[in-house]
């Protein structure tokens, strides 16, 4: 089940504001005018294809990739601005590939990384702990699998404490654990107040997991909400899944034929119902007199892959 998003308070300053952004690199517009108000303490989603625009949409609100024209804030500072060096403090950042220095250490990484960041020393061993990598703190970076360095890289992104993460694609090569592991931390550092916008590929990964988010496309804001509000949107039908014998699917398919615009279809089970959103509990109504005949019924609402590319395409 799709969690309820906090209350998004746009009286509130946000955490992060992007006002009419563009990035141009030539002829090719890889950001193309986004405006996009992220709350504190949301944890915010950013899809898109390759190419979409997002990591360069990252980079400009790290301040790496000055924007072409437009505004964005984050903390209240802006990004070019003069007050933005001591705003970047409080950032953290994940990139999609993570290079780290083979012959450091686990620990050794930590505490580079935390003087580059004017970090405290102190926090490295109990943030190896907090990725599960204390145990491995003296082995050389060189001797880490995938998911170790993936692991290493966001215990930097989490060095002093901020209150802001941008995390890309940050689940590349961690088993199934170590996601559920990620994903636990992130709620604990939500609850703290922390704002965090994140991109992945795996969209059945952030379904449940996000607050918002939006879609990019070619350098766009193509969609922006919940991902309930996303499927409103979309207006994709539900699908509901009857279990009957195959003696009850005539009486049923004769009950639902009643409702404009639902189909049903026969499967090894029962029947499968495209139903119109608006129509759910109308459906309902019809099949109240199969009784005990139907022995099941499950609503499946859209996934967010199909609200993906359902928008994409218009």
């Amino acid at each position: 089940m799709t969690r309820n998003p906090p209350p998004i308070d746009l009286s509130e300053p946000p955490a992060i504001e992007v006002r009419g952004a563009h990035k141009h690199y030539g002829a090719l517009h890889a950001v193309d005018g986004i405006d996009l108000r992220i709350a504190r303490g949301e944890i915010f989603g950013l899809i898109g294809h390759n190419g979409a625009g997002k990591s360069t949409l990252f980079k400009m609100i790290l301040g790496l990739t000055p924007a072409t024209s437009g505004e964005i804030r984050v903390g209240g500072a802006t990004v070019q601005g003069r007050d933005f060096r001591a705003a970047r403090r409080h950032l953290g950042y994940l990139p999609e590939n993570v290079v780290l220095y083979d012959n450091l250490n686990g620990l050794e990484t930590l505490r580079f990384f935390a003087r580059l960041k004017g970090a405290p020393l102190a926090q490295c061993p109990a943030l190896l702990e907090r990725v599960g990598l204390a145990h491995t703190g003296n082995r050389a970076v060189r001797e880490y699998s995938k998911g170790m360095r993936q692991r290493l890289g966001f215990a930097q992104a989490l060095l002093g404490e901020p209150q802001v993460l941008l995390l890309d694609e940050p689940t590349n090569g961690l088993d199934p654990q170590a996601i559920r592991d990620f994903y636990a931390t992130l709620r604990e550092l939500q609850a703290g107040g922390v704002t965090i916008v994140i991109t992945s590929h795996i969209l059945a990964e952030l379904q449940e997991r996000v607050d918002r988010l939006a879609i990019l496309a070619s350098g766009k804001l193509q969609a922006l909400g919940s991902v309930q509000a996303l499927r409103e949107q979309a207006h994709m039908p539900l699908t509901i899944h009857l279990t009957l014998a195959a003696t009850d699917r005539p009486a049923a398919l004769g009950l639902l034929s009643a409702v404009p615009g639902v189909t049903g279809t026969e499967t090894p089970e029962g029947l499968h119902v495209d139903c119109p959103r608006g129509s759910k509990m109308a459906v309902l109504g019809v099949l109240v007199p199969l009784g005990a005949a139907l022995q099941d019924l499950q609503i499946q609402e859209p996934s967010l892959e199909d609200v993906y590319f359902d928008l994409r395409k218009g």
